[in-house]
């Protein structure tokens, strides 16, 4: 077996939230035919197969009695062009933002306003993940997963996947089929997508008035960059909660009571609210409860100050759930998977 699995591993430098936990056995996936080991030794050990990325996305709560297999494969590779749009291909290992940034550096458009985003390819369409107003599912062209019940690789379709906000058909059934490689269709000449958040206030700050995509991806790293704290200096899991859908009638209430409410319409007749204004008008930002709190500038990231555990900074996420409920009526979901 090529695939080495070792035992009692900290799990403190594969979590972006920095919590100390240990993984009874911890191995490392290069490639489909490690994967398959892995599964293969998860089944013999009888243990479940736990697959992480780059961590996150992840609120480790406990020592965990199961095989993590970490996602390591590379490569990205282009399998077809026509008419200036170009097939890409990641392998799930890869890290999100410098595949993005190659993309750019191919001079392609479609994947700009989800730059510095943390973890890797393949965990990606997990979450659907989305920035500024674009979503995972608007430039995906189809994924190759395994099926951990039969061992056969499976391809999926845009309308396969379920996608939805931060949700899709993967990260509902996480037993089932795990992601080796994912494909996005993206152009060489495409419309940018400038109008949702700071994002144009931004390029003009910088001088810009006819942007590029790498513009784009310029002002959004910068935006980034001040609102979230890096998790090499600050542990973190980027935005703990989702933002809100509720009804508009809820909505326009809220309003006439807090007229600075943070709101979007979107379809179905639904409202989005921010969570993070939410949180901050019910005064929990920067807050902080030994060293787990909510960061001082930006009141949807948690934050880990050194030794918090997973149960504490759980903890602090439930009584801001219970305090949001409480004081507007809103239900707050947790981003991270919870293990």
């Amino acid at each position: 077996m090529s695939l080495r699995v070792q035992q009692d591993v900290s799990l403190k430098p594969f979590n972006t939230l920095g919590v100390e936990v240990n993984a009874r056995w911890f191995a490392e996936a290069h490639n489909d035919a490690d994967v398959r080991e892995a599964l293969a030794e998860a089944q013999r050990l009888g243990v479940p197969l736990q697959v992480i990325g780059g961590g996150s996305n992840l609120l480790l709560t406990r020592d965990l009695e199961v095989l993590v297999l970490r996602m390591l494969s590379k490569g990205v590779r282009v399998l077809e062009e026509q008419g200036g749009q170009l097939l890409i291909e990641a392998e799930a290992g890869e890290p999100w933002h410098p595949f993005v940034m190659w993309t750019l550096e191919q001079g392609l458009q479609g994947l700009e306003n989800l730059s510095l985003i943390p973890g890797t390819v393949g965990a990606a369409p997990m979450q659907n993940v989305g920035a500024y107003g674009v979503e995972i599912k608007d430039c995906f062209a189809g994924l190759t997963a395994l099926d951990r019940k039969t061992g056969e690789l499976r391809e999926f379709q845009l309308d396969e996947c379920q996608f939805d906000y931060r949700d899709s058909r993967f990260k509902r059934e996480p037993d089932r089929w795990l992601i080796l490689r994912v494909r996005f269709l993206l152009e060489r000449a495409a419309a940018l997508h400038l109008d949702y958040g700071p994002v144009r206030q931004r390029l003009t700050e910088m001088g810009i008035a006819n942007p590029s995509a790498v513009d784009v991806s310029s002002a959004i790293c910068s935006i980034r960059s001040e609102k979230l704290p890096d998790p090499a200096q600050l542990g973190n899991a980027g935005s703990f909660f989702k933002n809100p859908l509720v009804s508009k009638a809820l909505a326009d209430e809220l309003r006439q009571q807090y007229p600075d409410l943070v709101a979007y319409p979107v379809a179905g007749g639904q409202v989005k609210l921010a969570a993070g204004w939410l949180i901050e008008k019910a005064g929990w930002k920067g807050f902080r409860e030994g060293d787990a709190g909510v960061h001082r500038f930006q009141a949807l990231v948690l934050v880990n100050y050194g030794e918090a555990s997973g149960q504490e900074i759980l903890a602090l996420a439930r009584r801001i759930q219970a305090d949001i409920l409480a004081r507007f009526r809103v239900v707050l979901e947790m981003e991270p998977n919870l293990l």
